[in-house]
């Protein structure tokens, strides 16, 4: 498979030893994370999820990364969701366990195991940019509503799949995309009919903030704004991030005791007076790792 200039990069020593995703560094401070099973569409099994769970955590504690982007490998798709195969035969769904007490015990350990790997993207304490192409189904909104930032290029096509297999969305995307579209009414529709959206469609709604022509166009993009992220305070874009995740989960009042504790040790620290130095003697400031 080609790669296209978006895909170009430096490859990450640390991140090696992943099967199904490749982790490069295409700029300064900036990780970018390729989803690499195109053969399947990038659809995801309980080994993918693990590793990307891994990924993640490993990239939060990385001094070396300041901004994160993730996109899919191959033309056709982001990612198709779950491998519905793959999970047809995995072990918990098809127990032979008589018991519904002792076998649903073991079903919420599992989903809790596959809700906690990918909410380790919305945990990392760097900003992540989700850049979105072709095919965009079912687990790719789960994903992507864990994103600080979402970019697609013009040919996403999106849908919140579930229901159509059987199931209401039990990854994050009935918890979290209420809080992303200010529309009740738009999210219940796409939700509770399965039907796909277009990328117009979802930057009208603001479930995306840009659209770009096609895919290489869309990465490069989440990576130059990953590389002007990575160039300010990571104090400041950490702290940021955790302070507006907050904010969506508790109240105003909370936020903003928060914010008071938060910023009584940030501001304490050497990043503040460089900045504002910086901006006094019109030179480029540069921070430490963080």
């Amino acid at each position: 498979m080609a790669s296209s200039p978006a895909d170009a990069g430096s490859p990450l020593a640390a991140y090696g030893g992943y099967k199904f995703f490749a982790v490069t560094s295409p700029k300064a401070f900036v990780a970018h994370v390729q989803i690499r099973r195109p053969e399947k569409l990038n659809a995801f099994s309980e080994a993918m999820w693990l590793e990307f769970g891994g990924v993640f955590r490993r990239l939060s504690e990385d001094a070396d990364v300041r901004a994160v982007v993730l996109s899919g490998a191959g033309d056709r798709a982001f990612t198709a969701g779950l491998d519905v195969q793959s999970t047809s035969q995995d072990g918990t769904l098809m127990s032979k366990e008589q018991d519904p007490a002792r076998k649903a015990k073991k079903m919420r350990a599992q989903i809790e195991e596959f809700q906690s790997s990918i909410g380790a993207m919305e945990k990392c304490e760097k900003p992540v940019i989700c850049a979105m192409h072709g095919i965009s189904l079912g687990l790719a909104i789960d994903i992507a509503c864990c994103a600080d930032i979402r970019i697609c290029a013009s040919n996403t096509r999106f849908a919140v799949k579930e229901v159509d297999i059987g199931l209401a969305a039990d990854i994050g995307t009935l918890a979290r995309l209420p809080k992303i579209v200010g529309s009740g009414s738009w999210v219940k529709e796409v939700c509770l009919t399965a039907r796909d959206f277009s990328a117009q469609e979802a930057l009208a709604v603001g479930f995306v903030s840009q659209v770009h022509e096609d895919k290489a166009k869309a990465v490069q993009a989440a990576i130059d704004l990953a590389a002007s992220l990575a160039e300010k305070s990571p104090v400041a874009v950490q702290g940021t991030k955790e302070l507006l995740n907050h904010a969506r989960d508790h109240s105003t009042v909370d936020t903003l005791r928060y914010t008071q504790l938060w910023n009584s040790v940030a501001l304490q620290g050497a990043d503040f007076p460089s900045a504002i130095l910086s901006v006094l003697k019109k030179q480029k400031p540069r921070f430490a790792k963080l």
